[in-house]
């Protein structure tokens, strides 16, 4: 009986688990613990979603840009980007209501995990001049945001194939009630906080 009920959706039958959701359960959930002294496991901080969203401003005047863009934001996010539109005219840039300006990818689960590994690992060391995340990025709800120039820095993008370089937006949604949680639970998550 057991057997007939299905799969998590997205969970993988060999229970293979990322490295950094194996690093959360480990360690970190139990130094937040001890840190704040929650009294219930379920106050625990963790990662709730990571929002990616590319802005084309250029897709007023070449419709191919956003497909193109799209294309790249979805292998950077491993699923289909959903497209996003303009919510009202704008004369003065040409823009119409409903006309297509960028895309967004809203990543949970494993696939969050396995991205979060790739950009703390690969694709912030390889930003130039990079000198650490700004520690006050975060929303007042242990929500952080933080922008990339170059979407040419993560590994699933062949630089020779890319006819332009966009720049794009990460946002990492915690359960933390404030910043100074959020940030204990990212810099667990190895973000490189500046001083």
């Amino acid at each position: 009986m057991a057997e007939n009920k299905k799969a998590k959706k997205g969970a993988r039958p060999d229970g293979y688990k990322p490295r950094m959701k194996q690093i959360y359960e480990q360690t970190i959930r139990e130094a937040l613990k001890n840190k704040f002294e929650y009294a219930n496991p379920m106050q625990i901080p963790r990662v709730e979603k990571v929002v990616l969203n590319m802005g084309i401003g250029e897709a007023v005047s070449d419709r191919k840009k956003v497909e193109n863009a799209t294309a790249d934001l979805a292998l950077i996010a491993g699923q289909k980007p959903m497209m996003t539109t303009a919510r009202k005219s704008i004369a003065t840039f040409k823009v119409r209501e409903g006309m297509t300006l960028g895309a967004k990818v809203t990543l949970r689960g494993n696939r969050m995990y396995e991205f979060l590994d790739r950009l703390v690992t690969i694709a912030l060391p390889r930003v130039k001049d990079f000198r650490g995340l700004n520690p006050k990025s975060f929303d007042g709800r242990g929500n952080f945001a933080l922008g990339l120039k170059e979407h040419i820095v993560f590994p699933e993008i062949e630089y020779d194939k890319v006819d332009q370089i966009w720049g794009m937006d990460v946002v990492v949604c915690t359960s933390a009630p404030n910043d100074d949680e959020a940030r204990e639970l990212l810099r667990g998550f190895n973000f490189p906080f500046q001083n």
